[in-house]
């Protein structure tokens, strides 16, 4: 109706309702996330009779979680990820995997879209088709570069939620640029509990493992520890059920300490470490070569092949937030050992050497992050990062020396090949997040980055992104990021091939360049949607493209379980994501389907690695790397029902690369796979209602598929690999 006009049925006037500006409009202002103490004021007293009751003050690990809320907002504030691609894994999400927190980390990522399965010696793992070249945080404190196997290390019952960046990544993160894998802490991880579990089943599978945490004071702590044994420890070389000479120990430790010193600082200190022994399996009937010690027929299955890896990791860290400024810095250190024992007459029977490999690195550094909020629209970024890395790479080969003619004889020799070097690495960078308004945010700055190891070289790299939010639940994003990344220092070590002139390991090319590092541009573009016609769905689309100069790669290039770099000189790397996820109450469901590619030409480092005919091939066409995989996709979903939750996972791979049928390097592809996961879970309340008794049943790999990960060809791939076959595993879990 009209203002004044009378109300059906009367003739009563209504009220007339005016609104006024305020005299003095205020700005609105951006809310600090750091941890301020409150003034007390005096309020005024009701009278005796009337005085309303109090609520309980607050108990001491209730005012410590509080203080550790404010103080990780802050810290989210330093290494906020604007304007790269992100998936995030819940600890739900994990637990609700077939195998559950039993399962290793390289196996959650790749649920993950565009992450590709590789050999499980170390938790390979590709995403988006690169080899390596990814950066692990935990609680936004960056770990050691360079530490082995991770995927061995954490133990997945630590996560609260794990992102996997990737894309046109901002300029604080630097060097390793493929991903960043971002791991907070769970929030009950500390709260005076834990739990005992003993899993295992197929194979001799075996883990118990145990976790704690709790609050003292100012103090939150988690320790866990896990045992595995297994005799499928290595990807089976064929087909069969069970491999031989396949057993595995290992042995798993982590530990997080947390102090707040005052409401406004915290000292955060983490450790890990993983001991791990194999033995490398036997690929039957293999044809002898040479004669050493009068030896001249072996029974390759009764090959004795050993590796052992060590990795240890330390941080330090100290947050600080005052006023606009939040700020971090941090002491990491790092030990990692590798040592390949052979079996010293079967090795040289079937390839004509026996090497001893001892690889060990040593990092110290420290790192500094600093966000400055200028205003409402500005948050200004910037930090450093500098390590010194001792290396050691001894190499003791027994070989076969040639005759006159060329042809070996049975009188064996060692020789030792051994590197030294002590390298820097530096990084610094400085970037602005600007929120030009309620819908666009731009993300500009610079980095700049410094290696002094096998070789001096530096960059200074331009990054740049912007975040586009037109509507509530819908957000595109595009960026340019120009990426430095060195080689690994230990995979960089020069060899000295003279040592082994005239010797059954001579190389036919003699070419010997220095790995360099790489350097690359990329570009990445995407979209993330609510559906609101269906509530609980998201789906995403990425596209990215990367160019790169001196692209960094490395493979097995002989018996021995290392692997050594090389560069190719020019590269394409180009790829297309899709993802959904769909949360409904006690039901969750997720897939993703990534296409990629990677191509690159012309080896220009450590050339003595090829042959002479696939060398001058490469040089004069592109081929696709070994870990390139056209598609790769994930699915799974789990549901809750009446305490007892069923869950399902899939993983497809169209096939990693493997030499052509006319011998063209990486000219083909292993036949395509599609591997299957069940699992059922049920708490039981044995103990207490707040302590309950899990049991666990599941089937990896269902219908028993068999599968190649490697077919033994391609470009620094030295033996095939299987997929698991079927297994049966069960466990049960006490928390206390």
């Amino acid at each position: 109706m009209s203002q004044g006009a009378p109300a059906a049925g009367g003739s009563t006037r209504l009220p007339e309702i005016q609104v006024t500006a305020p005299r003095h409009p205020q700005k609105p202002r951006r809310p600090k996330t750091h941890v301020a103490t409150h003034q007390h004021r005096q309020e005024p007293q009701e009278p005796q009779h009337r005085q309303k009751p109090q609520a309980p003050p607050p108990t001491e690990a209730a005012a410590l979680a509080a203080k550790n809320s404010s103080l990780d907002m802050a810290r989210d504030n330093i290494v906020a990820p604007t304007g790269a691609a992100s998936y995030t894994l819940s600890q739900q999400a994990i637990a609700s995997l077939p195998q559950g927190t039993n399962t290793t980390l390289d196996k959650v990522l790749l649920q993950a879209p565009g992450v590709t399965q590789d050999s499980a010696a170390g938790g390979d793992f590709h995403v988006r088709n690169e080899h390596g070249n990814l950066q692990y945080r935990i609680n936004g404190i960056a770990l050691p570069d360079g530490v082995g196997g991770f995927g061995q290390i954490f133990d997945t019952a630590l996560i609260g939620n794990m992102s996997l960046l990737t894309g046109a990544l901002p300029a604080q993160y630097g060097l390793r640029t493929a991903g960043v894998i971002d791991i907070q802490t769970r929030n009950d991880a500390f709260n005076n509990s834990g739990s005992v579990s003993v899993y295992g089943g197929s194979r001799g599978t075996i883990t118990p493992s145990f976790e704690y945490g709790g609050t003292a004071g100012q103090t939150q702590y988690f320790v866990s520890g896990r045992y595995f044994g297994s005799d499928l420890g290595l990807e089976n070389p064929t087909s069969a059920r069970n491999a031989i000479h396949d057993h595995t120990d290992q042995e798993k430790g982590f530990l997080y300490l947390s102090t707040v010193l005052d409401p406004t600082s915290r000292l955060t200190f983490i450790s890990g470490v993983s001991n791990g022994s194999y033995q490398i399996p036997n690929n039957p009937g293999q044809t002898p070569a040479f004669t050493a010690y009068g030896v001249s027929n072996f029974d390759s299955s009764q090959l004795d092949q050993r590796q052992h890896q060590f990795n240890q990791f330390n941080v330090l860290a100290y947050q600080k937030s005052v006023d606009d400024i939040d700020y971090q810095i941090s002491y990491f250190n790092r030990t990692s050992a590798l040592h390949f024992t052979p079996d010293a007459i079967g090795d040289i029977v079937f390839n004509g050497v026996a090497s001893d490999v001892y690889r060990r690195s040593i990092v110290n550094g420290i790192q500094e992050d600093t966000a400055w909020r200028i205003g409402y629209a500005h948050t200004l970024r910037f930090g450093f990062t500098a390590s010194a890395e001792n290396s050691l790479v001894n190499n003791t080969s027994t070989v076969l020396p040639l005759d006159g003619a060329g042809d070996p004889f049975d009188a064996p020799f060692t020789v030792l090949d051994s590197s030294a070097k002590t390298g820097w690495l530096f990084g610094t960078y400085l970037q602005d997040e600007w929120k030009i308004n309620s819908q666009w945010t731009l993300n500009a700055g610079l980095r700049f980055d410094q290696m002094e190891q096998y070789i001096s070289a530096n960059q200074l790299s331009p990054r740049v992104s912007l975040t586009w939010k037109p509507f509530e639940g819908t957000t595109f994003h595009a960026g340019y990021a120009r990426n430095f990344t060195p080689p690994p220092q230990v995979l960089a070590a020069p060899v000295n091939l003279a040592l082994v002139q005239n010797t059954t390991q001579q190389p036919s090319v003699t070419t010997n360049d220095p790995v360099l590092p790489e350097r690359s541009h990329v570009f990445d573009v995407g979209v993330i949607q609510k559906i609101y016609a269906i509530p609980g769905l998201e789906v995403g689309l990425d596209a990215y493209y990367k160019k790169a100069k001196d692209l960094l790669d490395d493979g097995q290039f002989g018996a021995a379980y290392v692997l050594t770099a090389f560069n190719y000189e020019r590269a394409e790397n180009a790829g297309v994501e899709f993802k959904a996820t769909y949360t409904n109450g006690n039901f969750r469901a997720y897939g993703n389907v990534a296409w990629g590619k990677q191509i690159a030409t012309n080896v220009v480092s450590n050339q003595y690695l090829f042959s002479a005919d696939d060398l001058a091939y490469i040089a004069g066409h592109y081929v696709y790397t070994d870990h390139s995989q056209l598609w790769t996709a994930s699915a799974g979903a789990s549901y809750l029902w009446r305490g007892t939750r069923y869950s399902g996972s899939v993983i497809f791979g169209s096939g990693l690369r493997a030499d052509g049928a006319d011998g063209t390097p990486n000219g083909s592809h292993v036949p395509s796979y599609t591997q299957v996961n069940l699992g059922v879970s049920h708490d039981f309340n044995i103990v207490s209602a707040t302590k309950p008794t899990t049991l666990r049943f599941d089937v990896v790999n269902l219908f028993d598929t068999v599968y190649q990960i490697r077919n033994g060809s391609g470009i620094g791939v030295f033996a095939p690999q299987y997929g698991p076959r079927r297994g049966f595993y069960a466990g049960i879990t006490q928390k206390f």
